[in-house]
């Protein structure tokens, strides 16, 4: 596996991921009974963009960076921001750290609440264990994510949110998420799974709607943010995230959230943003 997620920390693709992830977690506080976060491809959990390899891309420019450039912010991205600027100096405008969803998600625990990380990567893994040492609501494990799912569900709490997030290196990647999907739903049939994927070719759209109708799940949600035409040969035109059994009116609060990124990272106009609620036939 050569993928560092370094090279796209703070990028357009993770906002819209982490907003999202914050408004999943919100949901579940809701109730005072625990639930448990698994993260089947975790990366390291917090990156400095100043680092030789976020410099070389510098991806954050389209993404946290430009988002700073806004005067007011939703409630959902105020959440986002403090977290991100609890670990950053002053001024609020200067972000040199910014964290994984890991990170994200341990802001939101409660005590009654767990978190499963999985990351396969020997230095990367050796990062997060790190990060997380001597934390006992997380669990840090060196383990291939799809396979975790099978090790870890269903969680004790029976309520939770499953991320994941692989590195899409293999051209049947999704493909292999919603059968790894669809194989955890026969062990945890009411767990929510947020799956992240990119967006390169205008094809592709039509084609995870396709794969998501095998899911023997009563609603997925599809969250979608462009920055580029779909027609465009850049090596990210846009990202989405398809959320498998969301949480009440999880729409509701991600309809007015999407035109808002949508216009704070596409100074230009470009792309698009859709949210839709599908009911698998």
């Amino acid at each position: 596996m050569n993928y560092r997620h370094i090279y796209h920390a703070g990028n357009f693709a993770e906002v819209l991921k982490h907003t999202v992830l914050i408004a999943l977690l919100q949901a579940l506080q809701k109730k005072d009974k625990g639930f448990c976060y698994i993260d089947t491809h975790a990366g390291a959990g917090l990156y400095d963009l100043k680092s030789v390899e976020a410099q070389k891309t510098q991806e954050s420019v389209l993404g946290i960076q430009q988002l700073l450039k806004q005067n007011h912010f939703p409630t959902l991205v105020e959440d986002y921001l403090k977290i991100i600027k609890s670990i950053n100096a002053a001024p609020a405008t200067t972000i040199r750290h910014y964290p994984g969803s890991p990170y994200f998600a341990r802001q939101l625990l409660r005590p009654q609440d767990q978190m499963i990380l999985c990351e396969l990567h020997p230095p990367v893994f050796d990062s997060l264990k790190q990060l997380f040492r001597n934390d006992k609501q997380v669990a840090v494990h060196q383990q291939d994510g799809y396979q975790a799912l099978k090790a870890f569900l269903p969680p004790p709490q029976r309520r939770g949110v499953v991320l994941i997030d692989p590195p899409f290196e293999q051209t049947k990647e999704f493909d292999t998420a919603v059968a790894a999907i669809k194989s955890a739903l026969t062990r945890w049939e009411t767990g929510i799974y947020a799956l992240w994927y990119p967006i390169k070719e205008k094809y592709f759209r039509t084609y995870v709607r396709q794969q998501l109708t095998k899911l023997n799940a009563k609603e997925i949600l599809i969250a979608e943010l462009s920055i580029f035409p779909d027609d465009v040969p850049v090596a990210l035109n846009g990202c989405g995230m398809a959320i498998i059994n969301p949480p009440y009116q999880l729409d509701e609060a991600l309809k007015p959230l999407l035109p808002w990124l949508w216009q704070a990272l596409s100074p230009e106009g470009l792309g698009g943003c859709w949210c839709q609620l599908m009911v698998p036939s």
